[in-house]
């Protein structure tokens, strides 16, 4: 999920409050306001006396030179880094709102070192530059914002913006029973529909989209908010190119949430719950390669067909079309990795 911190150089109540409430990861804010923004809600800030102090755990560097690059690359490997404007400046100094006071270029070869830089932006259309550089962007923006509508409408971009997941179609091979096993459902505190859920898999090269339990039943409500996600042992795909074990997830863990079109909306973990179940072990194959999955052996897990269309594990047969993504194989600690592996 992309970061947004917001610069404030006037006092606001509201524009404080717009913030916190659009999900806003950091205040960019003279010292003197500590006091005032904690009791408007919890949130980092960042000023000499911050939760993040300038120059120690973030440091902001102007980017104008090939010199100045190269100094920003070298820090940014042990840093973050934000670009241009220093905490507590006024709008003047920040060249009165610019129509951008960065260069694509300079920033694409930073970004390409996969680091955690951010940039000023000013308009909602410099967020979204911004958050294309390089397709995958970079890694958060410090907003500039003139008034609380500004504030909310590039707040709600930033943060709404999602990874894009290319899918594929498989076909399913083969199914059988696989006795017992602990199983994890995720409950997120996103309400999905019918054709959204979550990437998981036995492979982290070979990931099925697992639908979240919205489809009516005649003997179960829906949940909509929860995906029956595979055993313990499971790799799930999460914000920012990453995987974890379904063992590993805690309320209130970052989640991404995946349509069959491909796009994402991140989400937060509200339960995990793990019960002993019986399972089916599917094996799929694609053009890019074969796969597994195991899944509780019940009418409401349901993986995706390629029109988005919810398909129930018990209904399903071989030469069944499903959606899956697909990669080299290769993680460390969940970090997709260039090395030799093979999962069976």
């Amino acid at each position: 999920m992309k970061e947004a911190w917001v610069f404030l150089e006037k006092w606001s109540k509201t524009m404080v409050t717009t913030a916190i409430e659009g999900g806003a990861d950091a205040l960019v804010i003279p010292s003197e306001w500590e006091s005032r923004v904690k009791e408007l809600g919890r949130i980092p800030t960042v000023h000499e006396k911050g939760d993040l102090v300038p120059g120690k755990d973030v440091f902001f560097e102007t980017l104008s030179s090939p010199e100045d690059e190269a100094r920003i690359g070298r820090i940014l490997h042990h840093a973050p880094v934000v670009l241009d404007t220093e905490p507590g400046a006024t709008a003047q100094d920040a060249h009165s709102y610019p129509s951008r006071s960065w260069e694509v270029i300079p920033l694409e070869n930073l970004v390409a070192q996969g680091a955690r830089l951010l940039v000023p932006v000013y308009s909602l259309d410099e967020a979204v530059l911004a958050l294309g550089i390089l397709e995958k962007g970079v890694a958060g923006v410090v907003i500039h914002a003139q008034d609380p509508v500004s504030l909310g409408e590039m707040l709600s971009r930033v943060k709404g913006s999602g990874e894009q997941v290319p899918l594929e179609t498989a076909t399913i091979r083969q199914i059988r029973s696989s006795g017992f096993g602990d199983r994890v459902c995720v409950d997120t505190c996103t309400l999905m529909g019918e054709g959204e859920g979550m990437l998981v898999g036995n492979s982290s090269a070979f990931l099925f989209l697992v639908q979240a339990e919205a489809k009516e039943n005649p003997y179960v409500a829906p949940r909509p908010f929860r995906v029956n996600a595979g055993p313990v042992h499971a790799y799930v795909r999460v914000p920012n190119g990453r995987t974890r074990y379904l063992s590993e997830l805690e309320a209130g863990d970052p989640l991404l949430l995946v349509h069959a079109r491909g796009t994402t909306q991140p989400a937060t973990a509200g339960r995990i719950k793990i019960e002993r179940r019986p399972l089916l072990l599917l094996h799929a194959e694609s053009k890019s390669g074969h796969g597994s999955i195991l899944l509780q052996n019940a009418e409401t897990i349901r993986l995706t067909r390629p029109g988005g269309e919810a398909l129930s594990v018990v209904q399903a047969q071989p030469g069944d079309a499903v959606l899956v993504a697909t990669e080299e194989a290769g993680r460390h600690f969940g970090i997709r990795v260039s090395e030799s592996i093979r999962e069976r």
